[in-house]
């Protein structure tokens, strides 16, 4: 066992609310703490791995034929002196931006079955943009000197405001995940071309497997501010209309349990099924290309939407003074 190094400095990395113990070596290691890696993360921290071997954060089994030689290499324990005079443990710390690269890969690749892996490769893909812009000022500074000049915690408020700009981006966009598995389910090649001018049918199903999962009214309400060009098509996203608390947050729910459905699902019959046995409501798409008068479509199925649920929720034991309930207004979710 060759010599244990001592940590020269240890500080705290704030990232996305989370502190992250870090340190770095005498021999000029980085490291981060095994706890440091659940929380960037956004997991709650383990320490019995299932896998002999393979770190906790990364012991799950369909995650196992994805590891490389380059992330194997970063796996193994670094123990050292802290400043405190007592022994720790960590890893090299650039095994954290690794780790976000295993969910990725496992995501693009088809592998993550779970709603809570899905929630990881979303936050991993957040930090591994944040950290490649944050990587960039940093070399800029280095190279120009800066980095004597800018307080110490600078580079952390920066991060922090990279890291806002990317959850941004996940509240209020569909994720490429939900695209790829709706080309995936209905056939579809992912390509570049493809991607940039998406059939039109598209729309259609983005609308009735998530917009018509809002509350009574919503989708209705949205269309009614949501202006149209002089050929006819929306000006703007939907989901521009909803609000920050409650609407953008019940849209990104509904997109990650929607594109979780469709990575289980083996074609879009299987999805259709899954999807119904969860929400309880028959989704028809009569036409798998739809034409663009989606409008009336829309108001036709809202309306078959609410008197089913209307059906369901009926209870013919309920007083007299609540079988005429007042109608209900919509929440303020735009």
């Amino acid at each position: 066992m060759g010599k244990i190094l001592r940590a020269t400095h240890d500080g705290v990395l704030s990232i996305d609310g989370n502190e992250l113990s870090v340190a770095v070596l005498e021999d000029g290691t980085r490291v981060i703490t095994h706890s440091a890696v659940f929380n960037a993360l956004g997991r709650e921290a383990r320490g019995n791995s299932r896998v002999v071997n393979i770190p906790a954060f990364m012991d799950a089994k369909n995650l196992q034929s994805l590891i490389d030689g380059t992330l194997r290499d970063k796996i193994s324990k670094v123990e050292y002196i802290g400043l405190n005079g007592k022994n720790q443990s960590g890893y090299d710390a650039t095994i954290l931006p690794l780790v976000c690269d295993l969910y990725l890969k496992a995501r693009e690749l088809g592998v993550i079955k779970q709603k809570s892996q899905l929630e990881t490769a979303q936050k991993a893909e957040i930090l591994v943009r944040s950290l490649a812009k944050i990587g960039i000022t940093a070399l800029v500074d280095e190279a120009t000197g800066y980095q004597y000049n800018r307080e110490r915690f600078e580079l952390q408020k920066i991060l922090k405001s990279y890291i806002s700009e990317e959850i941004l981006k996940w509240q209020l966009t569909f994720t490429d995940e939900f695209y790829r598995e709706i080309y995936r389910l209905w056939g579809l090649p992912f390509t570049p071309k493809t991607i940039k001018r998406k059939p039109s049918f598209i729309g259609g199903i983005t609308t009735k497997y998530v917009y018509d999962m809002l509350p009574d009214g919503v989708l209705h309400k949205i269309k009614e501010n949501t202006p149209k060009s002089k050929k006819g098509h929306w000006k703007y996203k939907f989901h521009q209309s909803l609000t920050p608390e409650i609407g953008r947050e019940h849209l990104k729910k509904q997109i990650i349990e929607t594109t979780l459905l469709m990575s289980i699902s083996k074609n879009k019959e299987e999805f259709k099924k899954l999807f119904r046995n969860k929400y309880g409501k028959y989704i028809q798409l009569e036409m798998e290309f739809l034409n663009d008068d989606k409008d009336n479509r829309d108001k036709e199925l809202s309306s078959y939407n609410k008197s089913l649920v209307k059906t369901l929720n009926f209870n013919p034991n309920a007083p007299k003074e609540e079988s005429k309930p007042k109608k209900k207004t919509a929440p303020k979710l735009f």
